[in-house]
């Protein structure tokens, strides 16, 4: 088995990657596959945490639109990310690992509160854990919680799973012509407005030099690659050496 490049990682999933593409709701095949792939990566080494998101059941940006207040939505959005991952965690159990909800919300009958310092000893004992809720607050994203929670934890990448297999220049399902970068900066990325993640997200982890890595999580072995080190999708990171004080 290959050795890990990274010691801890901070994986985010989308709540699209727990139904079929263009379906809502749960698929247990896909979860399935999620949990698998989260296995191999723990199986070498790799300890980890995963944020997940929740628009497969219900998006509190669009819900928005349609009357409801944007902080009911969002913690809408947010009680929608608890339960995706309460179905990833039974999943991952029954592959035999231990795993850990911990939400940023109150939901004490189903999950632990978010406290950082039990969620570094879980990890500390190779526990899975997977943080719901986001940060707990209306007007973030899942993708600040996952940089929010991967510079808390002390993470060394962020893995962004997507259903491409990388970042592009254009959307590849719609332009044929687009093509993959293999390394951006953070600048680029803001700078070329590329989407990957919110800017409140990148900035963060630009702010703390946290690696970020796009791939496709539908192709099966992806996550152990990354966390490996090996070749995938795009990785965003500084180019220029830290200035003197930095870090």
């Amino acid at each position: 088995m290959p050795a890990p490049k990274y010691k801890r990682v901070l994986l985010k999933i989308s709540g699209e990657a727990f139904c079929k593409e263009g379906n809502t709701g749960i698929d247990i095949d896909e979860v399935q596959s999620i949990a698998r792939q989260i296995k191999e990566a723990a199986s070498i080494g790799t300890q980890v945490a995963v944020v997940v998101g929740g628009g497969n059941i219900i998006r509190g940006s669009a819900i928005s639109k349609h009357g409801i207040t944007q902080a009911t939505g969002d913690s809408m959005g947010m009680l929608a990310t608890v339960i995706n991952a309460l179905a990833l965690q039974d999943v991952l159990e029954h592959l035999e690992l231990p795993t850990r909800v911990l939400s940023a919300l109150s939901v004490h009958s189903v999950a632990e509160p978010y406290i950082r310092r039990r969620a570094v000893r879980h990890l500390e004992k190779n526990r899975i854990i997977i943080l719901a809720a986001g940060t707990g607050n209306p007007h973030f994203t899942t993708d600040t919680a996952a940089a929010l929670r991967a510079t808390e934890l002390g993470c060394d990448v962020l893995l962004k799973a997507s259903k491409v297999d990388g970042v592009y220049t254009d959307d590849p399902h719609k332009n044929p012509k687009a093509k993959r970068f293999e390394r951006l900066s953070y600048l680029d990325v803001l700078n070329q407005r590329l989407g990957v993640m919110d800017i409140t997200a990148i900035s963060m982890c630009m702010e703390h030099r946290l690696p970020i890595i796009v791939f496709n999580l539908r192709q099966e072995g992806n996550i152990v690659k990354g966390v490996s080190g090996e070749p995938i999708g795009t990785i965003i990171e500084e180019t220029e050496p830290p200035k003197k004080g930095k870090r």
